[in-house]
């Protein structure tokens, strides 16, 4: 039996090709791993194979608005977003914060995705100050939580951790010099994007990157 195929069948056939391909170039779409890295040799039954080693973020723990302990363990299996702030900031903290809420409520009912934000002050935020900025900005609890801790690592972890610009600065708005840096972390603990939390485009991209994370986890 023979088929006869009219020229509107091949266009669709094509049509039908070419948006297959887009779909599955679009699932396969993954985001870069940020960060210093290295080669290791591994020794497989006599051969040498090259490995690379990430930069992850290393182990922490702090206190949140609610005076429990945060640490790695509580974003296992997760992907989370991180930044730095602190709550009596005069200029870009109130922005960062307004956008970190915007992309809580694109991924609000996921639970897959959390919230991580630093004290750059944690001599004046306590846990209880970090509770009321909270609750003011409508963070959920259980997903978005604000830290406080020493002041030493919380620095460390900026600096040498996420890679960005902390420091204390008397001639800078409120005596803190900070970057306005996300930074998208995945559940390796893996930096996976940077963006300006004051710039409404870059963190829309934020936004639209962390689909394409968590769809890299769903095609595992």
């Amino acid at each position: 039996m023979f088929f006869h195929l009219t020229p509107c069948s091949l266009i669709f056939s094509f049509l039908g090709i070419v948006i297959f391909n887009a779909c599955t170039l679009k699932s396969e779409k993954k985001l870069p791993i940020l960060g210093p890295k290295e080669l290791a040799a591994k020794h497989i039954k006599g051969t040498n194979i090259s490995d690379t080693i990430y930069h992850t973020i290393h182990d922490f723990e702090f206190i949140n608005q609610d005076g429990k302990k945060v640490n790695n363990q509580t974003f296992e299996d997760k992907i989370y977003v991180c930044n730095f702030i602190f709550t009596s900031c005069p200029t870009i903290c109130p922005v960062m914060t307004q956008q970190m809420y915007r992309v809580q409520e694109a991924y609000t009912d996921n639970s897959e995705l959390m919230f991580l934000s630093h004290s750059v002050d944690p001599d004046r935020d306590s846990a209880q100050v970090l509770k009321n900025y909270a609750q003011k900005n409508k963070a959920q609890p259980d997903k978005w939580h604000f830290v406080t801790g020493n002041k030493d690592e919380i620095y460390r972890m900026g600096l040498k951790n996420y890679m960005i610009t902390l420091d204390e600065d008397e001639a800078a708005p409120g005596g803190f010099l900070h970057s306005a840096a996300f930074i998208l972390v995945d559940k390796e603990r893996r930096v996976r994007g940077v963006y300006n939390g004051t710039d409404e485009t870059e963190v829309n991209q934020l936004i639209e990157d962390i689909k394409i994370l968590l769809q890299e986890y769903e095609n595992l």
